[in-house]
């Protein structure tokens, strides 16, 4: 089971990023389990119609308890969905929420039960507090990609989990794969990615272009594997995806 947590600033494309791949791999025949740890609950939405599903957090609310019935969803593309969902607005730490879900998850043995062959772990990287951490800390995921832009606030956060990475890889959790360049077709971008790349100390794995196709399939609520499996910005999709399942040192 390979296990990769992709993290990324709020609003950089990490998610249409992880549910592309996510398709992509479930095009491949794998099993693949994509869990979403972030409070708005977003991360399936172009794997399931466009619709949010229902969240571990707010089903345990409701319900007190839960079945794996209850928390995954079985998409189209044949993707499995659990959303860790946030507190009440106001109230309670999201990264608490994280926690919760987790650990749920594995009292109910889903790992043991739905035997994916990927899991990926898509999680806010604005802040990388406990709950945040917790794949690369709790033994979750065995490597870490920081979904990025030449802009500077995404820069500055891919830094900040780099950081956290390195500073969890010297007590043996996940180690850093790189960056994943998603284009945002500004001035000097690659440049301004490579130089950042290299005080990380990290590498560049993958240079996704802007192209008009994602917001296409994103108002099918779809994603681009799905909606347009034969344009150019799925077999970008695909790339990535076969280059995540690669073991050992990305070219």
């Amino acid at each position: 089971m390979k296990k990769i947590a992709i993290y990324g600033k709020g609003g950089i494309g990490k998610s249409t990023t992880v549910s592309n791949v996510s398709a992509a791999m479930a095009a491949l025949g794998l099993i693949v389990l994509q869990i979403g740890c972030d409070p708005k609950a977003d991360s399936s939405r172009t794997l399931t119609g466009g619709k949010n599903i229902p969240t571990v957090l707010d089903t345990l609310r409701k319900k007190g308890d839960a079945e794996l019935d209850d928390l995954v969803v079985k998409s189209s593309t044949g993707v499995l969905c659990v959303e860790s969902g946030g507190p009440v607005p106001g109230v309670g730490c999201a990264g608490r929420g994280i926690i919760t879900a987790f650990e749920k998850l594995e009292e109910l043995d889903a790992y043991e039960i739905y035997k994916p062959d990927v899991v990926l772990y898509d999680v806010l990287g604005d802040v990388v507090c406990g709950g945040f951490a917790m794949p690369i800390r709790g033994g979750y995921a065995d490597e870490v990609c920081i979904v990025t832009s030449g802009e500077m606030m995404a820069l500055y956060a891919a830094a900040n989990i780099a950081h956290a990475v390195k500073s969890f890889g010297k007590r043996g959790y996940a180690s850093l794969r790189g960056l994943i360049l998603n284009a945002k077709n500004i001035e000097g971008e690659n440049e301004l990615v490579d130089k950042a790349a290299a005080e990380m100390e990290a590498q560049v794995i993958y240079r996704l272009p802007r192209d008009p196709f994602v917001q296409q399939a994103e108002a099918q609520g779809k994603t681009v594997v799905e909606a347009f499996p034969d344009c150019t910005m799925a077999v970008h999709y695909k790339a990535l995806a076969r280059l995540l399942l690669e073991g050992g040192e990305a070219p």
